[in-house]
């Protein structure tokens, strides 16, 4: 799953280091300025999406081990993101942060953005 499938959760699981359960969305479009609104407008949904998921307590009954644990969203992107990808995933770390979910953009090829 990815990106696209903006009603779906694509990945769960628990970080060892952390002890954060985790919801990865996998983001594979590229930042054109062709495409980069119809981007935005998929990475929001997909956001609402876990907030959803995670506020329902629709994770704890999918996925029992994120009982009692903290909650991270990681977006896994293959292509770095154009200035105003950046200043959408900001907003949106500080929204998540204030509702207590760490979100965190990491590249693909396992750097840290």
């Amino acid at each position: 799953m990815t990106i696209e499938s903006t009603a779906v959760v694509d990945f769960i699981g628990v970080d060892a280091e952390t002890d954060r359960v985790v919801l990865t969305i996998v983001d594979h479009l590229e930042w054109s300025y062709e495409v980069e609104e119809s981007h935005l407008q998929l990475l929001q949904d997909k956001i609402n999406t876990y907030l959803r998921f995670i506020e329902s307590g629709e994770l704890i009954g999918a996925y029992a081990d994120a009982e009692g644990r903290n909650v991270e969203i990681l977006l896994l992107s293959k292509h770095e993101s154009s200035e105003s990808g950046r200043s959408f995933l900001r907003r949106a770390s500080e929204i998540l942060a204030g509702a207590g979910i760490v979100f965190r953009q990491e590249m693909l090829d396992g750097q840290e953005n």
